[in-house]
């Protein structure tokens, strides 16, 4: 490989590394849209355990 050979594949290497870095970063819509899904589920958990605590206590 001569100098410019080398020379273009690590700038290449280079600039693939730095987007995949810059891709991790963000959060895209789908990951926030699971976040949301998943904060709602557990709200609901919540309230079922409560209902059910409730439901438990009114039957002693």
């Amino acid at each position: 490989m001569n100098n410019t050979a080398k020379r273009a594949m690590t700038v290449m290497v280079a600039s693939m590394l730095t987007l995949i870095l810059l891709g991790c970063q963000k959060e895209g819509p789908a990951e926030k849209a699971g976040k949301e899904i998943d904060k709602a589920i557990s709200s609901a958990g919540d309230q079922i355990q409560a209902a059910g605590d409730k439901i438990q206590s009114t039957a002693k």
